[in-house]
């Protein structure tokens, strides 16, 4: 038998954490890019799936769509770039990774009544924030399988409101007997990419509470979301009037591609691309494997001409989005005057939908203009509907005679 070394890089401030607890909730929060999830699906993989015999681990977000792109994603990376050997089995309504000696659940607890006859010793909430109270303590009580250790629940989640029960029930009015807490932010992550931190800070001349939040981790209130007139079904119409794409460019950041079927002037929204580190050939290459019709519009970011022409040589409709003064604005406007309709396995889409927001000054006054993090899904449609649906914004200048 041979023994493989593997180097684990994790946040060690939350790694000492996660081994040191005895207790049986444990609350990992703080800002973004700290490597919450990171570190516990590492320490999950190597000290408890890997680390033990015959236990149980159940990984849950509000829905199965939100749980592939992030915790299952996330764990299947690891066991990918490890190496480890493992099983999967997928059906529709839950997906089971396996190994000899334990198994581990990933499901959503928008089905509850499957979650209440599972019995494990180990969960990992991811995204806690989505979930409700009701979530919270039904999901406690599958925590119930016998061990020969202690069993632990984790929940990873950025401070969003001030007011939440996560606030209310756990970090501040929990019952420390119970309850460990382990607050971090990106300055306690020594492997962060530096285009990352450098966005971050770039948040406290942009908008004080998301800076607050999203930087330092501490709660805040997300006062002014841009959009609420929307929701999320399960399916779309089987066929629309016309069905057109928003795509926003990205390398550090997220290129971001959307698909919009409209059906009787109502659109529908579906997210097929949100990744980092894409050239225009590696776009390009992404786009022909979701075989989108050449023949349909996709509208790009006008800001990078270079990359619309190679995609227009490969073959695309595309074209460059209408800009001009007051355009992100009017843009904003067209799409809340809008029904809009969400596919629930936008996962990425609806997070920035829930944290778009309008930027506030020092005195908490909204500008007329949204914060620039985590918007690229949102530039997507926008700038697709508003180039697609209106005329060419002008300016309209006033002169006095």
């Amino acid at each position: 038998m041979t023994t493989k070394q593997i180097e684990v890089i994790l946040n060690p401030k939350i790694g000492r954490f996660l081994r040191e607890t005895r207790k049986r909730v444990n609350v990992v929060y703080g800002g973004a890019n700290s490597g919450k999830s990171w570190t516990i699906a590492q320490h999950l993989i190597f000290d408890k799936f890997y680390g033990e015999k015959g236990k149980r681990i159940l990984s849950i977000t509000k829905t199965l769509p939100q749980l592939r792109i992030s915790a299952l994603k996330l764990v299947t990376d690891l066991l990918k770039k490890y190496d480890l050997p493992y099983g999967i089995n997928k059906n529709p309504s839950e997906l089971l990774i396996t190994n000899k000696n334990n198994e581990w659940l990933f499901k959503g607890c928008d089905d509850p009544e499957k979650l209440k006859s599972y019995e494990c010793n180990y969960i990992w909430i991811e995204e806690a924030s989505t979930i409700t109270h009701g979530d919270y303590l039904r999901t406690n009580l599958c925590m119930r399988r016998a061990t020969d250790s202690f069993n632990k629940m984790f929940l990873s989640f950025n401070p969003i409101a001030e007011l939440h029960w996560l606030n209310k029930e756990l970090v501040q009015g929990g019952d420390t007997e119970e309850i460990a807490i382990c607050h971090s932010t990106y300055k306690d992550n020594p492997f962060i990419n530096p285009v990352d931190a450098k966005q971050l800070e770039k948040l406290k001349s942009q908008d004080e509470n998301y800076y607050r939040v999203y930087a330092l981790g501490l709660w805040g209130s997300l006062k002014g979301i841009i959009y609420s007139n929307y929701k999320i079904i399960p399916r779309f119409p089987k066929t629309f009037d016309e069905i057109i794409y928003g795509l926003d460019f990205g390398y550090n950041n997220e290129s971001a591609l959307v698909e919009i079927g409209i059906k009787d002037e109502v659109p529908y929204l579906k997210e097929l691309l949100y990744r980092t580190g894409l050239t225009t050939p590696d776009l390009i290459g992404q786009i022909d494997g979701l075989k989108i019709d050449k023949q349909a519009k996709i509208y790009g970011d006008s800001e990078d001409p270079n990359a619309i022409e190679q995609i227009y040589q490969a073959g695309y409709n595309i074209h460059p989005c209408r800009k001009g003064k007051g355009s992100v604005k009017a843009g904003i406007d067209y799409c809340k005057s809008r029904r809009l309709f969400i596919h629930q396995e936008s996962a990425n889409l609806i997070a920035e939908l829930q944290s778009y927001k309008w930027r506030e000054d020092k005195n908490g006054k909204m500008l007329e203009e949204p914060v620039k993090w985590k918007d690229h899904l949102c530039d997507a449609f926008r700038m697709a509907l508003w180039s697609h649906r209106h005329k060419p914004f002008q300016e309209i200048v006033v002169v006095d005679l």
